[in-house]
C-alpha cells in the first residue's frame, strides 16, 4: 500500500469515481452505432441536430489527445458537404415537388421515359426541404461514425477482435485509420508549406500538398507490411481445410440470415418468420461460427481491455437510444418524419428525447482519459481494491 493506494492487482476502483483508464473501444462503437441507428429512423431535423450535438458533446468530453482523435471535425465538414450536394442534386436534376416557388429558373424538358428527372426549372420549397432532410440524416450518420473514430483507439479495437475474424479486423482497422492519418498528413504538409512561405489554400496549394501526402501514405503501407510480416501475420493454426470451410460457410449463412431479419424488422408486411426469428437465427449462427473458428486460430493477447461497468453503461446508452427511436417508429411514426409537402414545423416526440438524453450519459459515465488526470490528484484519492 503506497499513499493509501492498494496495489492488489490491476482492478482498482475509486470511492469518488472510476479509475482513469481507456474505455473498451467496442463500447464506443456500440454507442455510436446505436446513435447512427436512431438517426436512420427519422427525418426530423430537430432530433437529427440534437443527435449531432450529443455526439459533439461526448467527443469533446472524452476525446483523447491522439492523432486519430482529430478526425471528428473532418466528418462534420463531410456532413455539411453531403447536405449541400444532396440539395444541389435535387435542385438541378430532381422533379419539382410542391407549389411554393422559391426561385424561378429556366428548365429543359426531357423525354417522357425520363419521368422524374429534369434539368433546371423552378426551385420549390418542398423539394429543397425533402433534400435537406435526407441529406441531414445521412450527415448525422456520418457524424456518429466520426465520433466512434475519434473516441475508440484503432489499435485497441484490433486487440478486441475475435481470433476467427482477425484478418478481417486488420483490414477494417486499417481502413478506419485512413481518415485520421489523412487529416494528420494534410495538417503536417500545410504547416510545412506555411513555414516555407508557400500558399496553403487554393488549387496550387492542393496540387503541391498532394504528392507529399501520397508519399507518406505509401511509406506507411510499406512499413505496415514489413511489421505484419515480421510478426507472422497470416499464419495458419492446426485447423484443417474442411474445418475452415465449414466455419466460413456457417458464418456466411449467419450474416445473410441476419441481413434478411434486419430488413424484415423494418419492412412493412414481411412474414413473421422473416423478421425477428430470422435475425435471431443469424446472430446465433454467426456467434457459433466465430466460436468454432476461434478454436483453430493461434493468437495471443497482451493485457486485453476489460469490460466493466462503464463499458456496459456506454454501450447501453447507445442501445437505449436506438431502442427508443425504434419504439417511437412503431408507436408514433408521424412524430419521427417531418412533413415537407405541405411544410410543417417538426415535433419533438417524448421517446426520441428520452433516447437522446440517454445517449449523452457517456460524457459522465465513461472513465476519464489517463493523461487528462494529474498524478497528484490520483495519489490523493481513496483507493479500494475490487472485490
Amino acid at each position: 500500500m503506497i499513499g493509501g493506494v492498494s496495489l492488489a492487482g490491476e482492478r482498482w476502483r475509486v470511492g469518488a469515481g472510476a479509475l482513469p483508464r481507456w474505455l473498451h473501444p467496442g463500447a464506443w462503437w456500440a454507442w455510436a452505432l446505436g446513435l447512427a441507428t436512431a438517426a436512420s429512423r427519422t427525418t426530423n431535423p430537430l432530433l437529427l441536430l440534437l443527435i449531432v450535438a450529443v455526439a459533439a458533446f461526448v467527443v469533446s468530453a472524452r476525446k483523447p489527445d491522439a492523432p486519430w482523435a482529430r478526425s471528428f471535425g473532418f466528418f462534420l465538414k463531410l456532413g455539411i458537404i453531403v447536405i449541400v450536394v444532396r440539395v444541389l442534386i435535387q435542385v438541378v436534376f430532381g422533379a419539382a415537388i410542391g407549389t411554393t416557388v422559391l426561385l424561378p429558373l429556366p428548365g429543359i424538358a426531357l423525354p417522357p421515359w425520363l419521368a422524374g428527372v429534369r434539368i433546371g426549372g423552378d426551385v420549390m420549397l418542398e423539394s429543397v426541404l425533402m433534400a435537406f432532410y435526407d441529406g441531414l440524416r445521412l450527415a448525422t450518420i456520418l457524424v456518429c461514425i466520426g465520433a466512434a473514430n475519434s473516441l475508440a483507439s484503432p489499435s485497441r479495437l484490433l486487440k478486441s477482435v475475435p481470433a476467427a475474424l482477425y484478418e478481417v479486423g486488420v483490414s477494417v482497422v486499417v481502413a478506419l485509420t485512413f481518415t485520421p492519418q489523412l487529416v494528420t498528413d494534410v495538417a503536417r504538409v500545410r504547416s510545412a508549406r506555411h513555414l516555407r512561405g508557400r500558399p496553403t489554400s487554393g488549387i496550387r496549394a492542393i496540387a503541391g500538398a498532394a504528392m507529399p501526402v501520397f508519399e507518406g501514405a505509401l511509406d506507411r503501407s510499406v512499413t505496415l507490411a514489413a511489421a505484419m510480416d515480421s510478426r507472422g501475420y497470416g499464419r495458419r493454426g492446426p485447423a484443417t481445410q474442411s474445418h475452415r470451410r465449414g466455419a466460413a460457410a456457417l458464418l456466411l449463412i449467419g450474416l445473410v440470415a441476419a441481413c434478411i431479419g434486419s430488413y424484415g424488422l423494418v419492412a412493412a408486411g414481411s412474414p413473421v418468420l422473416m423478421d425477428a426469428p430470422m435475425l435471431a437465427f443469424g446472430v446465433i449462427a454467426s456467434i457459433a461460427a466465430i466460436t468454432w473458428s476461434a478454436r483453430g486460430a493461434v493468437r495471443t493477447r497482451y493485457r486485453p481491455d476489460p469490460w466493466w461497468t462503464p463499458e456496459w453503461l456506454v454501450a447501453g446508452a447507445g442501445i437505449m437510444a436506438a431502442g427508443c427511436f425504434l419504439a417511437a417508429r412503431w408507436s408514433a411514426p408521424l412524430s419521427l418524419d417531418t412533413s415537407f409537402d405541405p411544410p410543417a414545423w417538426p415535433a419533438l416526440p417524448l421517446l426520441g428525447l428520452v433516447g437522446i438524453i440517454a445517449a449523452i450519459t457517456p460524457a459522465f459515465t465513461a472513465p476519464q482519459i489517463p493523461s487528462t488526470v494529474p498524478l497528484a490528484r490520483l495519489l490523493e484519492t481513496d483507493w479500494e481494491p475490487a472485490r
